[in-house]
């Protein structure tokens, strides 16, 4: 685990620019770009696409934060709810982040007679370089730490972990994208093997608190079972069912689907 690392890059006057805050700007910017150009070589509207973009990404961070704040701090709700806005201080959560984001692009989409599925694939890339810098973001943050074992390494690197999970996935996408899979198939694909690969190696070697049936093996650095833990077989359930379900769409079908008529 590196140490003494400064999280902030440059302060000026009362703003502190944090590595934070910047690798997550270049994931957002990663993913849209991303977004733009295979929406734009599909036939989508240049409006169209930016606009889901920054809806997204509002719409995630908000999401992010206020799951952060209901499972750790709810009384911040009530007593402090000014303190909710401080996001430069820390606190996101991905599950909020991604519901956040699936539900403004799905209304977003619905609303503009789009394919929700077809942009849902087309912004698994950018979920993943999220993810990625995100936790290298974490780092600096000395946050997500590892719990510490017996091992000759000491304690987990959970952050670098998080990291090559995103790495792993994201070279998925890429592989699956050249055997032209059903339209959906990748962002459902993708939320499945990432809940089980963070719930079974990330969570389990992070040192969150456990909750029911909290069981921990010392000399391993093994916990078993966090909050996020709990909420993975329920995630991994209804991503696997959306996957059953893409198969209906026809292979080669990947272009500006319509679900209604305008």
């Amino acid at each position: 685990m590196l140490v003494d690392l400064n999280p902030v890059v440059f302060q000026l006057g009362p703003l502190a620019v944090r590595w934070y805050g910047i690798f997550m700007a270049l994931s957002f910017l990663a993913g849209t770009w991303y977004l733009y150009n295979e929406g734009r070589r599909r036939g989508l509207e240049e409006d169209f696409l930016l606009n889901l973009a920054i809806l997204v990404i509002i719409a995630g961070v908000v999401g992010a934060r206020l799951l952060f704040v209901l499972a750790n701090f709810p009384e911040w709700f009530i007593r402090n709810p000014l303190q909710i806005l401080k996001i430069y201080e820390g606190g996101l959560a991905w599950h909020g982040g991604l519901l956040g984001g699936l539900l403004a692009g799905w209304w977003y989409t619905w609303r503009k007679g789009i394919s929700f599925n077809l942009l849902a694939d087309l912004a698994v890339p950018g979920l993943a370089v999220g993810y990625f810098m995100i936790r290298i973001a974490n780092i600096f943050n000395q946050e997500v730490l590892g719990r510490p074992t017996d091992f000759w390494f000491g304690p987990w690197p959970a952050q670098p972990i998080g990291s090559f999970i995103a790495l792993i996935l994201l070279l998925r996408y890429f592989y699956m994208e050249k055997k032209e899979p059903p339209v959906g198939y990748q962002f459902w694909s993708f939320i499945f093997y990432h809940q089980l690969l963070r719930g079974l190696v990330e969570e389990t070697i992070r040192d969150n608190p456990l909750v029911v049936w909290g069981y921990i093996v010392p000399r391993w650095g093994l916990g078993f079972f966090t909050l996020a833990q709990l909420a993975t077989p329920f995630v991994m359930t209804f991503a696997y069912w959306m996957m059953r379900r893409t198969r209906s769409t026809p292979r080669g079908r990947r272009y500006c689907l319509t679900i209604r008529g305008k």
